[in-house]
């Protein structure tokens, strides 16, 4: 009666510990599905490619773009947040609900080094950004011509400074600075450097006009203008035929496609550069909650909206409520700068 009673307690122990053994397989398996990018997709290496976007879950296998060796391009020099031109792109009507919470947030912490290029004045804008403030003569329609007269501006902007880098944002970023230097700091600004990160998992294929009415296919590179994306003053020089003044607008016109893909057609087709790709910068177009928590402060951009018809927003604790902070963008500031004022006041902070 013993043994037998000695078994049967055995005989359950074994089974409650499979159980357990299980459910924490299955815990891990649905942690795993929940963040892919804790173990891949978030390195530092410019020639990884992104797993993230909606764009590359085709199932194919994806290309990887032609570039050199990260060692090429690496620098022992000093890098400082002076030697950086940011450029933000935005239009009127998004002064109030976009480019307000970039000032009151990462515009605050770069303030000298960021231009903001618009459609249209305000007097509000001039106020807080002073002569940073860019009122170009483009239209505000979201079109490639109009997108496409504004990169031409801050390209030409850029050209009339000193700054060795030149690093483009749309006013849905949120921009570490420290991050962005840091991550810079690992190039040389005296090498072709075009960093930031694809939309695609291939190369992009477009037909350029050629006299005559004749076109010619060609296929190349872009990292898009929804995550930012950076490129050296030696390789910017190299682009000034094609993308100065109203070049820039006649380059577009020749493969009819947005300014972001120009910048690619430019560097890859035209000067002979490549995309070194990167994952720290990120646009609405991927599943921003993807990103693990514990990450986020080393990204260099960030952005929100809407993906697969739901609120795209980076998955972070307080110290706002989504109500109150629905971009985030708040409380990421006050994780990263806890001694902003108005993160002190913030309840429960």
């Amino acid at each position: 009666m013993g043994r037998r009673l000695i078994h049967g307690l055995s005989g359950a122990t074994v089974f409650l510990v499979s159980v357990a053994l299980l459910s924490v397989r299955h815990r891990g398996a649905r942690e795993t599905a929940r963040y892919p990018g804790l173990r891949e997709g978030m390195s530092q290496n410019p020639e990884q490619r992104s797993k993230a976007s909606p764009e590359g879950r085709g199932g194919r296998r994806q290309e990887d773009p032609q570039v050199h060796r990260p060692e090429e391009y690496r620098t022992e020099g000093s890098l400082t947040l002076e030697d950086i031109f940011i450029a933000v792109k935005t239009t009127k009507r998004f002064h109030q609900s976009r480019m307000e919470l970039l000032l009151d947030t990462w515009i605050s912490r770069a303030r000298e080094q960021t231009y903001v290029f618009t459609d249209e004045e305000d007097d509000a804008l001039k106020r807080r950004m002073g002569d940073h403030a860019i009122f170009t003569n483009c239209s505000a329609e979201h079109s490639h011509p109009a997108l496409s007269c504004k990169m031409a501006a801050e390209f030409d902007a850029f050209l009339a400074s000193t700054q060795s880098w030149f690093c483009h944002l749309d006013d849905d970023n949120y921009l570490n600075p420290q991050a962005l230097l840091k991550l810079l700091s690992a190039y040389s600004a005296t090498w072709d450097v075009y960093l930031g990160k694809p939309s695609l998992n291939r190369p992009i294929r477009a037909s350029e006009m050629l006299p005559n009415n004749q076109t010619k296919p060609v296929r190349f590179w872009f990292a898009t203008g929804g995550a930012g994306f950076c490129i050296s003053r030696k390789l910017a020089s190299k682009m000034v035929p094609w993308a100065s003044g109203r070049n820039f607008v006649s380059t577009s016109e020749l493969i009819r496609l947005p300014d972001d893909c120009t910048v690619g057609y430019i560097i890859e087709c035209k000067v002979g550069g490549h995309l070194l790709p990167n994952e720290l910068f990120h646009s609405h177009l991927e599943n921003l909650q993807l990103i693990p928590p514990s990450q986020l402060t080393q990204q260099v951009t960030l952005s929100y909206g809407v993906f697969e018809n739901k609120l795209n927003v980076i998955e972070l604790s307080g110290p706002f409520s989504p109500q109150k902070d629905p971009s985030r963008f708040r409380s990421l500031h006050c994780h990263l700068y806890p001694d902003t004022s108005w993160c002190l006041q913030a309840a429960g902070w």
